[in-house]
């Protein structure tokens, strides 16, 4: 009976130091994390009704103009837009593109040895023509009288590549992106079908709106 007495006490003890350890180590702890990061907020802190932050980012945003798509009806279906009661007004746009070559066939086009014929030639005529049937090729798009269509290609040795630049002009109620930029289109995919006996690798590329101007939006360029 003693000694279960004993034991007991001794186990009570135990227990009571190895408490005391652990409560002293939490305590340093806290200590050394207060150090650190500060005191916690207090409860009142936490408790309290203000308002959350509002990130300004989000703010900022608010105040842009929506974007809309004008080919799109309240309804979601496709419509052509009405330009009956826009002004006329001198409208300009030039656009680009690339057609990657390869070495080999670079040199073939500069040397005019293509079996086809004169690659940079059709392909000029091409993109003219490609750009007085854009009203044809794209559904929405107005069937507009041209004023101008210039299409210029230049071989570049650099990457073998044949750049071209393709500019559309008229006065009218809606601009000539789309003529000028199927112009390059047509003209670059001329240049595949020229040469696609040669290499299967070509590739036209980087096809894209540099400037254009009048309208109610006015100038725009990528520089």
């Amino acid at each position: 009976m003693f000694l279960r007495s004993v034991k007991s006490h001794h186990y009570i003890r135990r227990c009571f130091f190895s408490s005391i350890s652990h409560d002293s180590a939490i305590t340093e702890l806290n200590k050394e994390m207060e150090s650190i990061f500060g005191s916690p907020p207090s409860s009142s802190a936490l408790s309290s009704n203000a308002p959350p932050q509002v990130s300004t980012f989000a703010s900022a945003g608010s105040k842009e103009d929506p974007v809309s798509l004008s080919h799109v009806d309240s309804s979601g279906h496709a419509k052509m837009v009405d330009v009956s009661a826009k002004e006329e007004s001198t409208r300009v746009a030039v656009a680009s593109c690339r057609v990657l070559l390869g070495q080999k066939v670079f040199q073939l086009v500069a040397s005019n040895q293509i079996a086809k014929g004169d690659v940079l030639t059709v392909a000029k005529i091409a993109g003219i023509t490609g750009a007085k049937q854009t009203g044809n090729l794209i559904p929405l798009c107005h069937n507009i009288g041209l004023a101008h269509v210039r299409v210029d290609l230049k071989l570049n040795e650099k990457d073998h590549s044949v750049e071209i630049e393709g500019e559309a002009a008229t006065a009218g109620k809606t601009g000539v992106e789309m003529e000028a930029m199927t112009a390059v289109t047509i003209a670059g995919l001329t240049v595949y079908d020229m040469c696609k006996a040669a290499s299967k690798e070509v590739c036209v590329t980087d096809v894209r709106l540099e400037r254009k101007a009048g309208g109610k939006s006015g100038y725009w360029s990528r520089e």
